[in-house]
């Protein structure tokens, strides 16, 4: 168990629906008096205890059932949900916030919780106060936090705020605050809710690198995120929870891009057998859009080392038109990664008779990186300017990294940042050193 930082095992949590409070269970502010009142310690266990009946209902429902994994040491793992999946109910009974119904979680190391904004916060105490509060909580002594006031502070960038009560902070101040101590103070295990959904595009950059930073130092991190980019980014691993349970556990990137998938109700092939409802107009409409690879064979899903096709069928119902079908292909935070239309010359400057075409845009093998991309499709004349049509989001693929070293990350097994991965050939000269 050494090298574990987290353990659940069979994890679940029952409430009652509608009905006055439980003789079994804790309300939260005796949850925290009772946790105050422990003295702090560096390794926990968390058991169930199953909830004792009510004589005045028996309808219940499961936020969390059959949860477990572990977390090794030194692992960022991102935690996906969508809301009311029983993400919040889960970082409340890892925090130890609240009990688990039945299961068990086991936390090797000291713990620092940021599940919402100022959690731990006393209002009425300065900002200095409430760091050398939140550290005195964490276990630490005072001169462990003096030694990080100072860069606490200046992360935080509230100098000029630092005597004032936190009460009078915006939220901004408030969330730069809370995670600059939960990240400076160095426990062993951070768990982090949605910490970039509050703060400017420059704070949010320097979360992400902090807790890189904090990866590298070989702590443990839970990332719960809406944003897949910051997970594909900081996390090598990723659980995905949906109704109360893991439903998927890998990659980052692989569990990210199917979440994509599943919610934006994207596949790899797009028809419209009806012309009349088929996106156009009476020069050209589409009839399909799909992700290919080099047999033919309609993919979801690509090995990042071979080519990736996408097909349009497009009708052309009036002749005499110079028309010039183009894709865009967006990734998971919406950044057009690139355009591609066809500016070969069978058809450049040639109007295209009556007749269903179908052209074949195709990306080189090792030139993407793993991930997710969503591709618009359209169709245009340039001389008078007409879209003809544009449909977003008309297919999706997810592009899978190879395991076996011979992409371009090598044998690197960390994460691989950029939205391109292009196998590039590399020369190497070798002569003697100088003598002398």
């Amino acid at each position: 168990m050494a090298d574990i930082a987290v353990k659940v095992e069979n994890l679940g949590k029952r409430y009652r629906i509608g009905t006055a409070r439980t003789t079994g269970s804790l309300m939260l502010r005796e949850v925290v008096t009772n946790a105050l009142s422990r003295p702090f310690r560096r390794f926990s266990h968390i058991n169930g205890a199953h909830v004792k009946g009510s004589e005045i209902s028996s309808s219940y429902i499961w936020a969390l059932q059959n949860v477990s994994f572990e977390v090794p040491r030194g692992q960022i793992l991102g935690i996906i949900c969508p809301n009311g999946a029983g993400k919040s109910t889960l970082l409340k009974i890892l925090s130890r916030i609240t009990r688990p119904t039945e299961g068990r979680v086991e936390l090797h190391g000291r713990v620092a919780s940021l599940l919402e904004v100022g959690t731990g916060f006393h209002p009425e105490l300065t900002g200095r106060e409430n760091i050398y509060l939140s550290g005195s909580l964490f276990g630490m002594r005072k001169t462990e936090i003096d030694r990080k006031l100072d860069e606490i502070v200046a992360f935080a960038e509230i100098e000029k705020f630092i005597e004032t009560p936190v009460k009078h902070y915006s939220s901004g101040m408030y969330v730069r605050l809370a995670f600059a101590v939960a990240a400076h103070l160095e426990p062993e295990i951070l768990i982090l809710d949605e910490v970039l959904a509050v703060g400017d595009v420059t704070f949010q950059r320097k979360c992400l690198n902090k807790m890189e930073d904090v990866k590298q130092r070989g702590r443990t991190v839970l990332f719960v995120s809406h944003s897949m980019p910051a997970v594909t980014r900081l996390c090598d691993r990723a659980l995905l929870i949906e109704d109360g349970a893991i439903q998927q556990d890998g990659r980052a990137a692989t569990v990210t891009s199917a979440y994509l998938l599943s919610k934006l109700n994207t596949t790899a092939e797009r028809t419209w057998p009806d012309p009349a409802n088929a996106p156009g107009n009476d020069i050209a409409r589409l009839h399909r859009v799909r992700v290919c690879v080099e047999d033919g064979v309609t993919a979801a899903s690509v090995d990042i080392r071979e080519p990736i096709g996408i097909e349009m069928v497009y009708d052309v119902l009036k002749p005499g038109h110079v028309l010039l079908p183009f894709y865009r292909f967006f990734n998971e935070a919406g950044l057009c990664v690139f355009i591609a239309q066809d500016a070969g010359t069978e058809w450049r400057g040639r109007p295209r008779p009556l007749g269903r075409f179908t052209s074949v845009a195709w990306i080189p093998g090792n030139l993407l990186a793993e991930g997710t991309l969503l591709v618009s499709a359209g169709l245009y004349t340039l001389d008078p300017f007409t879209v003809h049509f544009i449909e977003k989001d008309t297919v999706a693929f997810h592009v899978i990294e190879s395991a076996d070293g011979s992409s371009a990350r090598g044998e690197w097994d960390g994460n691989w940042e950029g939205v391109f991965r292009p196998l590039l050939k590399w020369t190497t000269q070798v002569c003697p050193l100088p003598s002398g």
